[in-house]
């Protein structure tokens, strides 16, 4: 009798040893590079023992995720721009979540209403403008971007961008349709040379004479100065916060959706939860140098040296829904020839 018990507890005992442990894992598509978020997701696994597989997407998130169907092992996606987020929602691809650590961290206007996707950061898209060539209090609104005043002197990247394509329907939201085709082109006689590069492109255009003022978003400015090299284009300029008329600053977010078919459910909720808490907040803050969005969390003392502004109020689940609109108007103008 001992020894048939001592051959079933060793036999237990390898068949322990022979199964593999199965590693905690939560898959992230991100448009954003996994470079920038490794702080956070070092934070994450430090926190919780599961770890965070980035998968980057410059483009094509939507058409992967269709592609892979059930089969596909995102868990979560991760944009920079709320209409490549609300993308994601209108093509199926996502699914409802709504937790009270969720609904404590992100304000009610930086989360979709049936809980489809969860803003994690905002940034201003304003004006960077030559510290020599333009004097304060020049330009201070976005309808400024289209005085004849200013022919020849701003540089941009592509109109069809999504960053500009955001701001175009902003624009839409508080002026309509005719007004927004007028000021595209308006903006487009102004330009100093083709559209073309990334917003750093431009302040480093703005260094070298090509132009006086561009649009960019804030955080490029800590980019630049973190960057030996781009250090001298950021010096070079100044931040602006325009608003529109009666109207406050254009702001976009980062956020954050679960995928329809996540695998991995439990810790994709676990770290959505992480990146709306004030430790996480302050962690991407001072990492990407954007503005969080959690209740009491303060931007990084540098991002805070850029001055204040008071975000715009349009709803961004309205500024998704005329991306169309906005990008259809931007064609028809030929932005970018």
């Amino acid at each position: 009798m001992f020894a048939r018990l001592k051959t079933a507890l060793l036999a237990a005992t390898a068949l322990t040893v022979a199964t593999p442990v199965l590693a905690e894992e939560v898959n992230l598509y991100s448009y954003r590079q996994p470079e920038l978020l490794k702080p956070l997701t070092d934070a994450f696994t430090a926190e919780t023992g599961i770890d965070v597989n980035v998968a980057y997407l410059e483009k094509g998130m939507i058409e992967r995720l269709t592609a892979e169907g059930d089969r596909s092992p995102a868990d979560l996606v991760l944009t920079v721009d709320i209409s490549r987020l609300n993308a994601v929602v209108d093509a199926g691809l996502t699914q409802a979540v709504s937790s009270d650590t969720l609904t404590a961290n992100v304000p009610d206007a930086y989360h979709d209403p049936d809980g489809h996707w969860w803003g994690l950061t905002t940034r201003a898209r304003v004006i960077y403008a030559s510290r020599d060539r333009v004097a304060d209090g020049e330009v201070t609104t976005y309808e400024d971007l289209a005085d004849p005043k200013w022919k020849g002197h701003i540089c941009t990247r592509s109109g069809t961008h999504a960053y500009n394509v955001a701001l175009t329907a902003a624009v839409l939201q508080h002026h309509g349709a005719e007004y927004t085709k007028q000021w595209l082109e308006g903006l487009k006689a102004n330009l100093g040379r083709k559209p073309q590069g990334n917003d750093r492109a431009q302040v480093k255009a703005i260094w070298a004479g090509e132009c006086d003022i561009s649009l960019g978003n804030t955080y490029y400015m800590g980019k630049m100065l973190k960057d030996p090299e781009q250090k001298e284009w950021a010096d070079s300029v100044r931040i602006v916060f325009p608003t529109f008329e009666d109207a406050g600053t254009h702001v976009n977010i980062s956020g954050v959706a679960m995928v329809k078919s996540a695998p991995n459910r439990d810790n994709a909720m676990e770290l959505m939860e992480f990146l709306t808490s004030p430790e996480a907040q302050k962690i991407y803050a001072e990492a990407n140098t954007e503005y969080p969005i959690a209740p009491g969390v303060e931007p990084d003392a540098l991002v805070k040296s850029w001055g204040s502004f008071t975000p715009d109020d349009v709803n961004l689940m309205e500024l998704a829904e005329k991306r169309g609109e906005a990008l259809r108007l931007t064609e028809e103008v030929d932005f970018d020839g």
